[in-house]
């Protein structure tokens, strides 16, 4: 889609920085699960060879458990070392810093009238540093849930100043407790046409005089 106001910019570098923090997210965790795993059957490996020295066991299925246990540990950490998920997170971080530092350009611009050439190069080399952090399977699903984040905080943004637009011109406001949204309900509506009910018996009265 062709960007056309800085606006449109932006949009566009709130939404792939979302989505690369939510790629980034994904890999931590499942680089803490692998984490866990291992120290989960560390501490079993040390458990189990207290215990044959407690008890003095000497069976082979005892003698067997911990290599076993420490030849899953190996296995777990060599599976995490071909995830690579110290470089996939790192080049995230990277492209996320010059999405941060475009985006802050371009907030910078807001009143310009047309995008200038360096700001448009600053966002191409954002596109590119965004394409090349994130598989293509995986940038379309993190796309589609940054954007429906983006959605939903704008969403609950206009509900706010609508609420406060509200309470300045004196209406009541009601919170649910459920799920911390506005309530605009049927009583607020009809303080709404009471006022302006009001403000038509005022105006006929200063007809009359």
């Amino acid at each position: 889609m062709k960007k056309e106001t800085i606006q449109d910019l932006i949009n566009s570098l709130r939404s792939r920085r979302d989505a690369l923090g939510y790629a980034h997210e994904k890999l931590k965790q499942d680089s803490d699960s692998y984490n866990k795993i291992i120290i989960v059957i560390s501490l079993m490996t040390g458990a189990l060879e207290s215990i044959k020295m407690k008890l003095h066991l000497t069976a082979a299925g005892w003698s067997l458990a911990p290599i076993l246990l420490s030849s899953l540990i190996a296995a777990t950490s060599a599976l995490m070392k071909f995830k690579n998920y110290p470089t996939r997170m790192e080049a995230i971080t990277q492209a996320s810093s010059i999405l941060n530092n475009c985006l802050s350009k371009a907030r910078n611009h807001q009143e310009d009238p047309e995008i200038n050439d360096d700001l448009r190069t600053d966002y191409n080399a954002s596109l590119l540093a965004c394409e090349t952090a994130i598989y293509p399977s995986e940038r379309k699903a993190f796309m589609l849930q940054a954007n429906k984040n983006l959605l939903l905080i704008l969403k609950a943004e206009q509900k706010y100043f609508d609420a406060v637009d509200d309470a300045n011109s004196g209406l009541s406001i009601k919170i649910s407790n459920s799920d911390d949204e506005l309530d605009y309900s049927n009583s607020r509506a009809s303080e709404i046409d009471k006022d302006k009910v009001k403000s038509l018996e005022v105006i006929n009265e200063l007809q009359q005089l």
